[in-house]
């Protein structure tokens, strides 16, 4: 498999197997592994790796993500270049913050603008936290910087 030479092998369950293959949830045999192969090698991502047991009763591949193509690496890259709002907002943080004390930083006078604009672009790409998730309408409801959200200021100034 390594190498991408797949040896067609008759089905376990033929009809299993075709069945599958009729619903377009499979496709024909051991032809999709030379082309992760070729894909995976032409972005630079690490080798897959395919394992099973001496029993062939299962068929496991492990394709690693390339650490420049991560959620992660995305976010911290490109939060300061394009986002300078949600920077600031992060540069506002303090330990836990509340709303009204987010506001006030920022200079602004709206809440649902701050809520729309910053917060909630901010939860969603997992820079900032509540710290009463199960309760995000409650007027004690304070918000702080997750380690991703630290990251992304750690790196601003290299941008």
């Amino acid at each position: 498999m390594q190498a991408g030479k797949a040896v067609s092998r008759r089905y376990r369950n033929r009809r299993i197997g075709e069945f599958l293959k009729e619903l377009d949830l499979t496709e024909g045999r051991s032809t999709s592994v030379p082309k992760i192969l070729r894909v995976m090698k032409a972005n630079g991502s690490p080798v897959p790796v395919f394992e099973t047991d001496d029993e062939r009763s299962f068929f496991l591949i492990r394709l690693p993500v390339h650490e420049g193509f991560s959620v992660k690496a995305e976010v911290v890259n490109e939060v300061p270049r394009s986002h300078p709002r949600i920077l600031r907002l992060l540069e506002s943080f303090e330990g836990e913050v509340g709303r009204a004390d987010l506001m006030a930083t920022l200079k602004l006078q709206d809440e649902k603008h701050l809520r729309e604009h910053y917060q909630q672009i901010a939860i969603k790409r997992g820079l900032i936290e509540m710290t009463i998730p199960d309760k995000p309408r409650s007027h004690l409801q304070k918000y702080r910087l997750t380690d991703l959200g630290k990251q992304v200021l750690a790196t601003k100034n290299t941008h």
